[in-house]
């Protein structure tokens, strides 16, 4: 006989009590999954083949095929995707079905309990939701036992996950080195500060519209760099909002700006004006004032920050070495047999099992 607490079975039930409630969620609106290549249909056989076990927890066909289904619909709703990202997607499922009674034994032994009045709040605001609902009411009985569950195991995998997430602060070695070996995080990116003149021009318009603003563009560059100023150019020419105030843009972090015009600014130093480009929006002059370098923050600076991307950082790690600890202690094989082939580069990124 398999005994089980009722944590475990939980952990089992985690596909059927998602597809109950996705099912009271739009159901008839939701189009029709990607089918996980499941066991032939009328038989009891297939209703109870064994997917995997998780020591002494099995999960059946029937439970992974349900989740595989349920994932497919929010994956690949827009049509029928490439086998790839299906043979992707039945390992993710497999392993996330795996990981769930993981980390339900593992909330388990840390003697970790629901939170009812969470969940209850969480259930009165399904009741003010759909309160005008006719199928909310008629569909709320046999609808609240598999959310109650589904909402007591979220609470549960919330509580286990601030507990493991949550690190100690860093020590200021510790603080001063995470700062070190992360100064692309604390620094400044490059700014320029530019002047602009745009000829605008509409994106559909004919190509003889968009050679004429090339031709005024190249006439206005040839006064500029007959001594004309770029400041009384852009007021008079220019179809940007920045015309008013000569093109002045201000300063202006790189990423910005779209490509062409940072490509053409990587090539200027101050005082130049670029040839016409060509954006989206009509044909540009770009004149660089000044430029400044990418800087490193100081510490004091930055130091709440860097302190919460410590913390972030080292809960991340607390909560992949868990899982992977937990993998290690429960090794467990999947029936990949019905699976569609992995290609050679994926099959590397596949989840660790």
């Amino acid at each position: 006989m398999n005994h089980q607490s009722p944590t475990l079975r939980s952990g089992r039930a985690l596909a059927a009590a998602c597809v109950t409630l996705a099912a009271f969620h739009f159901a008839a609106a939701a189009p029709a999954p990607v089918a996980a290549q499941p066991a032939p249909h009328g038989t009891q056989a297939a209703a109870s083949a064994v997917f995997t076990k998780v020591g002494d927890t099995v999960i059946s066909q029937q439970e992974y095929d349900a989740a595989f289904a349920q994932a497919a619909r929010g994956k690949f709703y827009h049509g029928k995707p490439p086998e790839g990202e299906v043979a992707r997607l039945q390992r993710e499922v497999a392993q996330n079905l795996v990981d769930a009674i993981l980390l339900a034994r593992e909330a388990e032994r840390r003697k970790i309990k629901p939170d009812a009045a969470a969940v209850q709040q969480t259930i009165a605001g399904y009741d003010e939701r759909y309160r005008d609902s006719p199928q909310w009411k008629t569909n709320r009985p046999q609808v609240l036992p598999g959310l109650t569950s589904k909402l007591e195991r979220d609470n549960v995998m919330e509580q286990l996950t601030q507990q493991v997430k949550t690190v100690a602060p860093p020590s200021a070695e510790q603080l001063e080195r995470y700062y070190r070996e992360h100064a692309d995080k604390f620094t400044s990116p490059e700014q320029v500060r530019i002047r602009l003149i745009l000829l605008k021009v509409d994106p559909s318009s004919p190509q003889a519209k968009w050679d004429g603003a090339k031709q005024e563009g190249a006439a206005i560059l040839k006064r500029l760099r007959g001594g004309a100023s770029f400041e009384e150019a852009a007021k008079l020419h220019s179809g940007d909002a920045s015309a008013p105030r000569g093109g002045e843009m201000g300063f202006i972090h790189r990423g910005m700006l779209p490509e062409p015009a940072q490509l053409a600014l990587d090539a200027m130093k101050p005082g130049d004006i670029s040839e016409p480009v060509v954006l989206l929006e009509g044909v540009a002059l770009l004149q660089l004032e000044e430029r400044k370098s990418p800087m490193l923050n100081p510490l004091d600076a930055v130091r709440e920050r860097a302190r919460d991307l410590y913390m972030r950082d080292q809960g991340e790690a607390a909560w992949t070495e868990l899982l992977a600890s937990l993998r290690r202690a429960t090794p467990v094989q999947f029936d990949e047999s019905r699976f569609l082939p992995l290609a050679a580069s994926a099959e590397q990124a596949a989840p660790a099992r």
